[in-house]
């Protein structure tokens, strides 16, 4: 029984470290600038959000703090500790899940928010500069053209959509058509029977515009995960804590019996060894 104890005591302690490691990354993340450096984050600050930021930056010193008095009172065994400890963690934890949820909807509305974002800045010629000069970074990092297709650009494409002529170009049009092998290129327009390779313009097939959505819904996914974690510890040192805090009430004291002179039987705990 006191080796079970000493194992439970123990693992108390490791999950409330956890605990307090967790805190320290809610910390981390909270404070750094995460939406600054999102690829193209200035198209569209409406959707580089904020939302999580707060949690992680209020959240992540009073995790810190109890976690500290988490792993004295499980350190030391005091049993008063340990279940002011559990109470102040718990009410952190209904706090933490109630200001966060919104999270979860803000993930789910991230993708038709950015397609309206699209919609409005397409076509792309006739888009503001710093918008062209900002999507001009993106595809030339990530190899791709356009926010939907790079039709978005209408006839007018950029150099940064232009890309490397595919070895299968060379080859008839009837064994390489439109698209190249790999699937990285494709013509633009439809090819004229006469046309030579060198003649063909080629551009990337892939559209940044999924490449976009992913770096934006980056910073929430992050956030999300982040609490989950610190939810999933919270309650596993709830558990051990408030077990090692009423061991006096679930455990069975020890009992001793005794016959008296008159052949009774008398139950009275056995002393104890202090």
């Amino acid at each position: 029984m006191a080796r079970w104890r000493s194992y439970l005591r123990g693992l108390a302690i490791c999950v409330t470290v956890l605990l307090l490691v967790s805190g320290v990354v809610m910390i981390g993340v909270g404070f750094s600038s995460i939406d600054g450096n999102t690829p193209v984050a200035e198209l569209f600050e409406q959707l580089s959000s904020s939302d999580g930021l707060l949690v992680l930056q209020v959240f992540g010193p009073i995790t810190v703090v109890l976690s500290v008095l988490g792993i004295c009172a499980a350190s030391l065994d005091l049993k008063p500790l340990l279940m002011l400890f559990s109470a102040l963690i718990f009410v952190e934890f209904v706090a933490v899940m109630v200001v966060a949820s919104p999270l979860v909807q803000v993930q789910a509305q991230m993708s038709g928010a950015v397609d309206e974002v699209f919609l409005n800045v397409t076509p792309l010629h006739r888009a503001e500069l710093y918008i062209q000069n900002e999507l001009n970074k993106l595809q030339a990092s990530d190899s791709c053209c356009g926010l939907r297709s790079f039709e978005d650009w209408d006839n007018q494409l950029p150099v940064t959509c232009f890309c490397t002529r595919p070895a299968s170009a060379l080859l008839p049009s009837s064994a390489s058509g439109n698209v190249s092998s790999e699937e990285l290129c494709v013509m633009v327009g439809r090819e004229p029977p006469t046309s030579q390779a060198s003649d063909r313009l080629w551009v990337h097939s892939e559209p940044c515009g999924p490449i976009l959505k992913s770096y934006l819904s980056f910073p929430i996914k992050l956030r999300i995960g982040i609490i989950s974690a610190f939810a999933t510890i919270t309650m596993a040192a709830i558990a051990l804590c408030l077990t090692l805090g009423l061991e006096e009430h679930w455990k069975t004291p020890p009992v001793e019996t005794t016959v008296d002179d008159f052949n009774r039987v008398k139950y009275q705990p056995k002393p104890s060894l202090t």
